[in-house]
């Protein structure tokens, strides 16, 4: 599509086009009548070879001549009229024919960046559906606001060389009318004065210019550092933490390469000012009154804006780290700074160099020097990656902390890693200075579960990243604030948050039952430091429970086919009117490290609904066998029964097999590569109203069982609900007990059925609303099946 056709069909635009053509040079008239051969003629070769200007400049009359013609036969007299005028202008260049095809090849050119910026605009329209209205409205206000920088820059440059061209005639006469020894001086007087005059309004008018365009471009740079410069620390404050926020600077960088541009070409039209000014001056001269103030504006405005464009583009972390800004001395860890002015130029030519605040003293070890560079970044950008820096702390006294008014503990020191550079370009020089978020500097793995949970909390509700001293008084969180962002842990874990079901039931622990906890708060102190009634603190049992999922459940926790955080009551009403065999998969409220474990629906003799759970499974069970291993093979026995799985829907009502059938491994039974560990087992199982031991067939086993040790000697009871195993001390004493397997097959028979050595009632409750635990207890012992065939049992 013509280049012409295409900017008329640009409604949006069309005020850009007519500011365009509101200027001398091109009428746009004539632009229109002759888009098609303008289009097609080398403007850029006229505006070089004389003779081929010429040329095109004879065509152009001549095409003028044709439309007049056309007009006249269509009795179109305005037109007529207008195109006789146009021709009148362009007789102007008859001498100088380069000119004209310098200002038509401008024009040009200006209409190729109107076009490049609607095609950007479609293209920032299409990459941010997903952002909301307002925020992709203020974003396409700001292209085109830069566009009309850019188009205002280009004007000046033009209008100046203008100027120029104006001062050199008027120069011209006068040295023409001083060697004129007899001609009338007052009438030459008189012309001069004129020419003069006109030179002066020129001068002003250019002063206006530049005035007005450091007001638009300071309206933007203002725009660029106080919102769209503040939004993003922000959102990279908050990706930190897990928020999913775009931190990409490469917009940026482009809106601040504009307005860096822009000031610059601003001071070398000042200098070209200063220039026009050395040749010929006034009294009066408006050039020698404003200059100055406008310079110096100009100058400030420059820094400023450069002084913004220095960021840390990604924050400091170590490559095992729990999270970003959590430093551990002598550890490498990994940063990056960038520059938002782009001047390639510049490349290799600005060096970055680190520091440390001085709250603790610390050396920087490694690579602490690098130069801006674009072969680092992806994207091009100036930036100037350390990759391998370390921390050593320098001892200063007791304890090696640094002087301090304030005793926080080592978990809420914040400290400030320190980039500084020199920017140097075109007469400008501008010492640049920027700092990390704040870090947490630990010196052993045990501090980072305390570390990270300072770093979240500090830039969850800390706006000034300066602020080291914020754990000093910090403020509390509202409950909004804090389960958007505990939503946030498991979305960058997992890619899957919490959903307001899972965020109400840990809003319960947290305050109990309210109506509405969006008033509700929490202090630092409940968050992280206050144990609760199971002797550890709210961050320690959630991080517990992520970083099991994290490791052995992320892909069922995906799926959505862990509840996970779910109160026990809520378990029972979920529960109680589903089909026998639906089951859900919930966390522990009582296991430090984390655990989950599953609740089903069974059914008494009676057909009354009961609600069983088995003992959380922690990371030494799950470290050993899958969780969906776990569920597929989960049997138990009741009565006289045939042993069963119980577990048969999947909440609400999805088929075991179907919701984990493709995790499952192929073989199962005795080809299972777990069967190892279902094959040394006892378990304990319900005969109507005793338990007995049943030696564990092929199929008989709860793979769930191995893996335990000192620190879980339970499974299949719930940890949570306190429910226990009551085993006396002369069983637990008992060397039938012990992992040697050396009791014989008839005492360990007579041991486990001897009814006075168990409590049942532990073992296995039902919820019927008497027995306060409802969960089914398992016991597990490490015996070798080939050393005993109790009931009947054959050697596998």
């Amino acid at each position: 599509m013509a280049q012409w056709e295409s900017l008329s069909q640009l409604h949006s635009y069309s005020q850009q086009l007519h500011e365009l053509y509101d200027r001398e040079g091109l009428p746009m008239d004539v632009r229109h009548y002759l888009a098609a051969w303008i289009e097609k003629q080398d403007w850029a070769r006229a505006a070089q070879d004389l003779d081929f200007a010429m040329v095109l400049y004879q065509v152009l009359l001549e095409n003028l001549d044709n439309q007049y013609s056309r007009f006249v036969q269509e009795e179109s007299f305005l037109m007529q009229h207008n195109i006789r005028r146009y021709k009148q202008n362009f007789q102007r260049y008859q001498e100088r024919p380069c000119s004209l095809a310098s200002e038509i090849l401008w024009f040009l050119e200006k209409e190729k960046e109107i076009l490049q910026t609607a095609n950007l605009a479609e293209q920032v329209q299409g990459l941010k559906m997903d952002q909301s209205p307002s925020q992709t409205d203020g974003h396409q206000n700001l292209e085109r606001q830069m566009a009309g920088l850019r188009n205002e820059v280009q004007c000046i440059e033009h209008h100046l060389i203008c100027l120029e061209e104006q001062q050199d005639e008027f120069d011209f006469k006068y040295q023409t009318i001083k060697m004129e020894v007899k001609a009338d001086k007052s009438q030459q007087n008189k012309v001069l004065q004129g020419l003069l005059n006109k030179l002066n309004e020129c001068r002003k008018t250019m002063l206006s210019d530049l005035t007005k365009l450091l007001d638009r471009a300071e309206t933007l740079q203002v725009v660029l550092v106080q919102r769209e410069l503040g939004d993003w620390q922000r959102r990279q404050q908050r990706a930190c933490i897990g928020a999913p926020d775009n931190v990409c600077l490469d917009q940026l960088e482009k809106w601040f390469t504009c307005v860096a541009k822009c000031l610059f070409q601003v001071l070398k039209f000042i200098n070209k000012l200063e220039e026009l000014m050395g040749k010929l001056t006034y009294e009066n001269d408006p050039f020698q009154i404003e200059k100055p103030a406008l310079q110096s504006r100009a100058d400030t405005l420059l820094r400023d804006l450069l002084k913004s464009a220095f960021v840390v583009e990604t924050q400091p972390s170590m490559p095992q780290g729990k999270g970003q800004l959590v430093l551990r001395t002598n550890v490498q860890f990994s940063v990056k700074t960038r520059l938002l002015v782009k001047f390639p130029e510049l490349n290799h030519a600005m060096k970055v160099n680190v520091s440390m605040d001085r709250s603790r003293r610390f050396n920087v070890l490694g690579t602490d020097s690098k130069v801006l560079n674009m072969a680092e970044s992806q994207n091009g950008g100036m930036v100037a990656d350390f990759r391998h820096l370390t921390l050593k702390e320098q001892k200063t006294g007791v304890g090696g902390k640094g002087i301090s008014d304030i005793s926080l503990s080592v978990t809420e020191e914040l400290h400030l890693i320190n980039f500084l550079t020199v920017f140097e370009l075109s007469g400008t020089s501008v010492e640049l200075q920027t700092s990390s978020l704040p870090v947490v500097i630990i010196s052993n793995s045990s501090q980072q579960q305390s570390a990270w949970a300072a770093i979240l909390w500090f830039n969850m509700l800390c706006h000034d990243t300066k602020d080291v001293l914020f754990f000093a008084s910090s403020p509390v969180a509202s409950w909004p604030v804090l389960g958007e962002m505990l939503s946030w842990q498991f979305l960058s874990a997992t890619q899957l948050g919490l959903d307001d079901r899972q965020l109400d039931m840990i809003a319960q622990k947290l305050f109990e039952v309210q109506e509405n906890y969006d008033t509700c708060q929490i202090s630092w102190a409940k968050f992280s430091k206050e144990n609760s009634a199971y002797d550890f603190t709210f961050w320690v049992w959630f991080d517990g429970i992520l970083t099991l999922v994290k490791t052995y459940l992320e892909n069922m926790w995906k799926d959505g086919s862990i509840i996970g955080f779910i109160s026990k009551e809520n378990v029972k009403r979920l529960l109680r009117r589903k089909v026998r065999g639906t089951f859900l998969l919930r966390f522990s409220e009582s296991i430090k490290d984390g655990g989950i474990t599953f609740s089903w629906v069974d059914h008494t003799a009676t057909n009354q609904t009961n609600v069983k759970s088995v003992q959380p499974f922690t990371k030494a069970d799950l470290s050993k066998i899958p969780f969906h291993e776990i569920i597929r093979n989960f049997q138990i026995m009741e009565g006289d029964n045939f042993p069963e799985n119980p577990l048969l829907y999947l909440f609400p009502d999805t088929p075991k097999d179907q919701a984990f059938g493709k995790y499952y491994v192929d073989k199962c039974g005795d080809d299972s590569p777990y069967a190892k560990y279902i094959r040394t087992k006892l378990l304990f199982v319900a005969k109507e109203d005793r338990v007995e031991a049943k030696s564990p067939m092929c199929s008989d086993m709860t793979e769930g069982l191995e893996g335990l040790d000192s620190e879980n000697a339970l499974c299949g009871q719930t940890a949570d609900e306190d429910a226990s195993l009551n085993l006396g001390e002369e069983a637990l004493d008992d060397p039938m007990l012990s992992s040697t397997g050396t009791a014989t097959q008839s005492e360990l028979l007579a041991f486990l059925n001897n009814q006075e050595n168990f409590n049942y009632d532990d073992l296995l409750t039902i919820d019927d609303g008497h027995l306060a635990p409802n969960d089914l207890a398992l016991q597990a012992f490490e015996f070798s099946i080939g050393q005993m065939q109790p009931c009947g049992a054959t050697n596998q």
